[in-house]
């Protein structure tokens, strides 16, 4: 590798490295959110309204919003279903966790998220794709061996019944995320409506947006009328999560793999950046929020999983260097 393209990679790196820096905001703010007392369903509603008219300007920038509008005109129902799947059973899932516990233990227990994609891919494809990877699934389960630590470790030895609830919140929302997306390419590739280009990720994200308003508009009348209206500075958090969480990083996230999509190393390195996640969401809890750090057999499952993400990273990007199909499922796993 030339120095030209070791300075690629890096800076490849140092962008993925932003992105999981702002995708930390979705945790942090929740549960600075829940602190405070503000509802989850706010939490949750407020975040994609308000991540709707932000998109607009970025969409009509990369593609356009008329072909979005003519794939969900064409195929509505299959839209509306992922975007349920994805979107809103997904982050419903994370704000209703925000209140168990600090930012780092939902930050570690999400990372769930890169085994949920791959155990989707027998139901979801009928080629090559629906094979698992022995290499990552074994990684895989290295990462639920340390979240299962963390969350018995935060437990004290013993999960009652609300530390199992919030456990099965997260670890829902780590398996709604990649199946939504891959649900929608999968729906994509087989049904491309005619005189529709094909979407490309800002486009694919702004129409699971789009589609999945109806449940937000609903969410928010069950809490307006479970807590009344939402505080200033509820409101103010969700928009924080919006614009860093669902824009920034996002953005920050696609421009990096683009970057290495057909390098190998230099994928898998970006990739292994959203072990960050569980870093920064553990340094900003604990500086803004007044979070105990991680000790004992807590931090140890935080390392655990740390080790876990970079290797099923370095299995899944090396093999996805190079081939558009499987760098677009890669990028379906990313969240919050």
């Amino acid at each position: 590798m030339t120095s030209a393209h070791r300075r690629h990679v890096l800076l490849a790196v140092g962008v993925a490295l932003a992105s999981a820096l702002f995708f930390t905001c979705a945790y942090v703010l929740n549960r600075a959110a829940a602190v405070e007392g503000g509802h989850w369903a706010w939490s949750a509603s407020l975040r994609y309204l308000i991540t709707l008219p932000l998109m607009l300007p970025l969409v009509h920038w990369f593609g356009g919003i008329g072909p979005v509008w003519r794939a969900i005109r064409a195929h509505p129902l299959p839209w509306l279903g992922w975007s349920t799947v994805g979107f809103v059973l997904f982050y419903i899932g994370l704000s209703y966790a925000a209140s168990s516990g600090p930012s780092w233990l939902v930050a570690g227990t999400f990372q769930l998220t890169v085994v949920a994609g791959m155990l989707c891919s027998p139901f979801l494809y009928d080629d090559e794709r629906r094979r698992i990877p022995p290499l990552a699934l074994a990684a895989g389960l290295v990462v639920v061996a340390g979240v299962l630590m963390m969350q018995l470790g935060h437990a004290g030895g013993g999960l009652d019944r609300a530390g199992w609830i919030a456990l099965a919140c997260v670890a829902g929302a780590a398996f709604a995320y990649p199946l939504g997306n891959r649900g929608l390419l999968l729906h994509l590739e087989r049904h491309q409506p005619d005189g529709v280009p094909r979407l490309n990720a800002t486009q694919r994200v702004f129409g699971l947006t789009l589609a999945s308003q109806p449940a937000w508009v609903a969410l928010a009348l069950y809490a307006g009328w479970d807590a009344g209206m939402p505080s200033v500075g509820q409101v103010g958090m969700a928009a924080g999560v919006a614009v860093g969480a669902g824009i920034i990083a996002t953005v920050l996230f696609f421009q990096a793999t683009g970057m290495v999509r057909d390098n190998p190393t230099g994928l898998a390195a970006a990739e292994a950046m959203q072990a960050a996640e569980i870093l920064f969401a553990t340094a900003i809890g604990v500086m803004w929020l007044g979070e105990a750090w991680p000790s004992g057999i807590v931090l140890w499952g935080a390392i655990v999983v740390t080790f876990g993400i970079v290797g099923f990273s370095w299995i899944a990007g090396r093999g996805a260097a190079g081939d558009l199909r499987a760098t677009q499922d890669l990028r379906s796993e990313r969240g919050p």
